[in-house]
């Protein structure tokens, strides 16, 4: 364990919060760059501002720069690689479905990433956590199977928001794979040494990528600098609070009490995008606080 306490709660608030911001940015940016051209935004334009918050802690702590075992590699390109095709992919569903459906579809990852955190990392999954999770879920499946305008589309984009829901669960589990492999005294080093590893991945690929395929959207992010920058430092200060919270407790408590995020979702729906709260959200929304009440009171 390389922290105890409490921490990791208002670490994944802040963390969901920024999420939700960056999404909502980023969905703005794909009709001018394309799906592949706005996943690469949070990547490219994020990794500054990471390496900014690495040097910064390093400073505070005045530890040395970290040595990395060979078992980091695998872990840290798991992350690195699932969330590229995380990204992409609720991208992608956001283009068919409501911005707080196709959050809804993807936090179906709660059950998943506790699975998943089982069997790779051996987390601990007791069963009041199971309940909440289930609770919390319940909450997200009531919220995205709204009748009428629920499969508008066909079950293609369904299915692409829960692949997105798995890919975002293998993710997290190796990029919490990847902090505890490097066992530092310090887990915010440790969580912050990762983010700026992985977004560094990131953004080398996904350049190469478009470099060869298509250099006109290259050329598009850097026209689109400045909404782009903004999407890049809320993904990295995003990304630096979930890090911080893997580090702390297992992926299946973090992604659990993350599903606030579709609160915030919800929020951003209603007053930006102009989409209304049925009954049936209200319904989703309290059983979301509700697993989300009960997963911290089992702690």
């Amino acid at each position: 364990m390389i922290a105890t306490g409490v921490l990791w709660i208002p670490f994944t608030l802040l963390a969901a919060a920024g999420q939700t911001a960056r999404n909502a940015m980023q969905r703005e940016l794909t009709a001018a760059l394309g799906t592949v051209g706005a996943t690469h935004v949070r990547f490219l334009f994020g990794f500054p501002f990471a390496a900014v918050f690495l040097i910064a802690v390093l400073a505070a702590t005045g530890l040395p720069w970290p040595a990395v075992p060979l078992m980091f590699w695998p872990w840290v390109l798991l992350g690195a690689g699932a969330q590229i095709v995380a990204t992409a992919t609720m991208l992608a569903t956001m283009n068919d479905r409501s911005f707080v459906v196709t959050i809804a579809y993807i936090k179906t990852e709660a059950i998943q990433a506790a699975i998943f955190g089982l069997i790779f990392l051996g987390d601990r999954v007791t069963p009041g956590m199971v309940v909440a999770i289930l609770v919390a879920t319940a909450g997200v499946v009531a919220m995205s199977l709204k009748g009428k305008g629920a499969m508008e589309g066909g079950y293609g984009p369904v299915a692409l928001g829960l692949f997105s829901g798995a890919m975002f669960a293998l993710s997290a589990v190796g990029y919490r794979g990847a902090i505890l492999s490097l066992d530092l005294p310090s887990f915010v080093l440790a969580a912050t040494f990762t983010v700026t590893t992985g977004l560094l991945l990131q953004a080398a690929l996904l350049t190469l990528y478009l470099a060869v395929r298509d250099r006109a959207v290259l050329t598009a992010i850097v026209r689109a600098w400045r909404p782009s920058m903004f999407a890049g430092f809320m993904g990295a200060t995003a990304s630096e609070f979930w890090f911080l919270a893997f580090a702390i407790t297992s992926v299946a408590n973090v992604r659990t009490l993350a599903l606030v995020e579709v609160l915030f979702a919800q929020a951003i729906s209603l007053f930006v995008f102009k989409q209304p709260t049925s009954r049936r959200d209200a319904m989703g929304i309290a059983l979301i606080i509700i697993g989300v009440l009960l997963l911290i009171w089992v702690q």
